[in-house]
């Protein structure tokens, strides 16, 4: 479970660590009351990445131009998602600009100190370029301060993020999470530091021993539930204004890379789930077979969505399990009226040796003609949005 910016910001001041003045914006006249010095940096608050190609940040100098693009990043969607909150936050001038991060390793079960002089890079790929620190044993400010050397700080610098990672890893432990990100941790020409974005995972397992987090957890759920609300994804011409193909997947990465495929060849991609992970509303552990049967439940009950594409790549738990999922789900759909029971196109695309009895059983099911089965994740996609497109009718002239 991720926490929007404003969020993270509450939490890292709360801690010790350095944000700006900021103000949360619920809607565009709150900008009348701006209790912050312009000029002002608007930031669209939503889960997805890449805000500021997607226009979804905004630098203002004055109370009108931030109120015409308050009105603008609302009812801009950013990866289908459309923001509820924005936040207004000081600009700030930087020199230099650092990644660092706290990370639970599930290799070695141990946190690790992430750090890198370049900002906004993946440190899944960064290289030589990301340095790293094992908390092996009792967190120390040893480990920071051994953080900061490997990354070439010396002097007051080096003290400066050494106090933010220290801080960065007392979130960590107290709020039991899985990720603390500040991308970027800005430096500016007095060499002060600030934290000018982060970002917080919280380990779901651990909610129930956290009152606050469960309660955290609710809201959003609450709001992921309002934004599929089929009601909801109408314009004022009754158009839908959401996506036709849904996306199930085994990764964020394999999900993402989904999404932009069907966007590419001209589909409307919506509510992408990555069935890897439980989702909030579940408050006891889950296997993949109960993730996908949910995800399928949850898609199939929004009736914009006209394709569910299910992108299943490498290893899953129970492979077998989950094609009698898939199986058992068009089963039922038989046995209903189809004219009262809604029901998607499904395209499937299942790559990796493991996935072949579950290749083998679906088979079976593809062959009555419920199901679309391919191996390559183009043709998938091709088809999904091929089975979305509504179909046009010419008029024959009668002569």
């Amino acid at each position: 479970m991720d926490l929007l910016e404003y969020q993270v910001k509450e939490w890292f001041g709360n801690i010790g660590i350095p944000v700006l003045p900021s103000q949360r914006i619920d809607h565009p006249t709150d900008l009348k009351r701006l209790k912050i010095r312009y000029p002002v940096v608007l930031k669209s608050q939503v889960y997805a990445g890449e805000r500021i190609h997607a226009g979804g940040v905004r630098i203002v100098e004055t109370t009108i131009d931030a109120i015409a693009a308050a009105q603008t990043i609302f009812n801009l969607p950013i990866w289908g998602e459309l923001p509820e909150v924005l936040l207004a936050e000081t600009k700030y001038d930087s020199k230099q600009e650092f990644y660092l991060a706290v990370v639970l390793d599930t290799a070695v079960c141990r946190p690790v100190l992430l750090g890198c002089k370049e900002a906004n890079i993946d440190w899944e790929s960064a290289g030589e370029k990301l340095q790293y620190v094992v908390v092996e044993q009792e967190f120390s400010p040893f480990y920071a301060r051994r953080l900061a050397l490997k990354m070439g700080l010396q002097g007051a610098l080096m003290q400066s993020v050494s106090n933010v990672v220290e801080k960065m890893y007392e979130l960590f432990i107290q709020k039991d999470l899985d990720l603390v990100e500040i991308n970027p941790l800005a430096v500016n020409a007095a060499n002060e530091v600030m934290a000018l974005n982060g970002k917080v995972s919280i380990n779901e397992r651990a909610i129930g021993r956290h009152p606050e987090l469960a309660e955290l957890a609710a809201k959003i759920s609450h709001r992921h539930s309002n934004h599929k609300n089929p009601s909801k994804s109408k314009d004022l011409n009754g158009g839908d204004t959401q996506g036709k193909i849904g996306i199930l997947g085994n990764g964020a990465g394999s999900i993402m890379a989904t999404f932009d495929l069907v966007a590419s060849l001209g589909g409307k991609p919506s509510h992408p789930l990555n069935l890897r992970h439980g989702l909030l509303t579940d408050t006891s552990p889950t296997s993949f077979g109960d993730r996908l049967n949910k995800g399928l439940n949850l898609l199939a009950a929004d009736k914009s969505i006209q394709v569910i594409l299910i992108n299943l790549l490498g290893s899953i738990p129970q492979a077998e399990a989950a094609a009698q999922v898939i199986a058992k789900f068009i089963q039922d759909y038989q046995n209903q009226n189809r004219r009262e029971f809604h029901i998607p196109h499904l395209v499937v695309r299942l790559a990796g040796s493991e996935l072949n009895v579950a290749q083998d059983l679906l088979a079976s099911v593809e062959n009555q003609g419920e199901l679309v089965l391919v191996e390559d994740l183009d043709e998938a996609v091709a088809q999904a949005v091929r089975l979305a497109k509504p179909v046009t009718y010419q008029r024959v002239k009668v002569k």
